[in-house]
């Protein structure tokens, strides 16, 4: 499909961006769409901190949360085409201690598409971060979990076995995960602004969450030292878009980018491809509403908002908490990413009317 951004249409999307800044709908936000290889458009809006005067910039790095999740799932299927790891195997195998309370037959590929049973969060996930424990402690925590219900035979969405998925890439590898995203994703991919934790980017860059209720005066929440340094595998990344776009580019062009071959092509279709639909034990109901690659979550789907009305089947992409999206459409050779600086639990439907202006702007 020989797509074109259409101007006008685009300005419509910026449009809607600009006045929900004016009306304090959002403090900030940073837009880039590509269509094909040339076809881009990157634009900064509104404030680079809230109840700041200072101006978001196009280079503006963000705290994007749960699209990290895509980025640690892909680390563990690049140990797998390293001959290091085998999808269908007990994650027990390489993590001993997890095999506990039913959670010994639970396979690195549950873990990968949120089929594990496992919770999303900690019961003691505050309090945790409130004593800024360690990785280590969460993941010994996680190890005592009991499941919601028995592994593979339910969807529910979980960040404490994407914990576990990077606990695994440190033992495997015999790096931290940090540096593994760094070795084998970022520096390939020329993502100079992104890593896992804070650490090593320009703070100058940095922009602020708008803080929910339950973390505003918190030495613990999104914007704290603890948290921008503790590197969860789950949600602490940071990135700007322009680096996100490079990475699902990457996997639009097969896992190739500018020379660099990050994935085989086989690795890019499992990843893209619907898991859970193959799943016998899931409810149909369920696999229809949650559909789930490796990593990614996939259109069409109603539990996932944030990819509004209009993408192609088989578009894959992931949100975060923050209030960040960030999805490509294979069809329309399209990436879309919007990193703004309001929570989801109040931009959620921003972000899905932006992605449909966004599908609306190309011819």
């Amino acid at each position: 499909m020989n797509a074109q951004l259409n101007p006008d249409r685009l300005e419509r999307l910026y449009n809607f961006l600009e006045t929900a800044v004016h009306t304090d709908e959002i403090p900030g936000a940073v837009l880039q769409i590509s269509v094909g290889a040339d076809c881009n458009a990157v634009k900064a809006f509104g404030k680079f901190q809230p109840n700041l005067a200072d101006p978001m910039q196009q280079d503006s790095i963000f705290l994007v949360a749960s699209i990290t999740k895509p980025f640690t799932v892909a680390a563990v299927v690049l140990l797998a085409e390293h001959g290091q790891v085998l999808l269908d195997e007990s994650a027990s195998k390489y993590v001993p201690e997890f095999g506990v309370n039913g959670k010994d037959l639970i396979t690195i590929r549950q873990l990968m598409t949120h089929s594990s049973g496992l919770p999303d969060m900690l019961p003691e996930n505050q309090s945790l971060r409130e004593r800024h424990a360690s990785m280590s402690e969460f993941i010994a925590q996680i190890c005592q979990l009991k499941l919601d219900f028995p592994a593979g035979t339910g969807l529910q969405y979980q960040s404490t076995g994407l914990a576990i998925l990077g606990e695994i890439v440190q033992r495997v590898s015999g790096i931290s995960l940090k540096e593994f995203l760094r070795k084998e994703f970022f520096e390939p991919l020329r993502m100079q602004d992104t890593s896992l934790g804070l650490e090593g980017l320009p703070e100058k860059r940095l922009s602020k969450v708008k803080l929910p209720p339950e973390q505003e005066g918190s030495n613990w929440g999104w914007n704290s030292p603890y948290w921008r340094n503790f590197g969860a595998a789950w949600g602490g990344m940071f990135s700007t878009v322009a680096d996100l776009t490079r990475f699902l580019k990457m996997f639009l062009n097969g896992g190739e980018l500018d020379g660099v071959r990050v994935f085989s092509r086989a690795a890019v279709k499992a990843m893209t491809t619907d898991q859970t639909s193959q799943m016998t034990g899931i409810p149909s109901s369920q696999k229809v509403a949650m559909r789930c690659g490796l990593g990614w979550r996939l259109a069409p789907s109603s539990c996932w908002g944030f990819f509004g009305d209009f993408l192609s089947p088989g578009s894959f992409g992931h949100g975060g908490a923050t209030g960040t999206v960030f999805w490509a459409d294979p069809d329309r050779d399209m990436t879309f990413v919007l990193l703004t600086t309001q929570p989801s639990i109040w931009s959620e439907s921003l972000l899905r009317k932006a992605s449909n202006l966004a599908i609306a702007s190309i011819n």
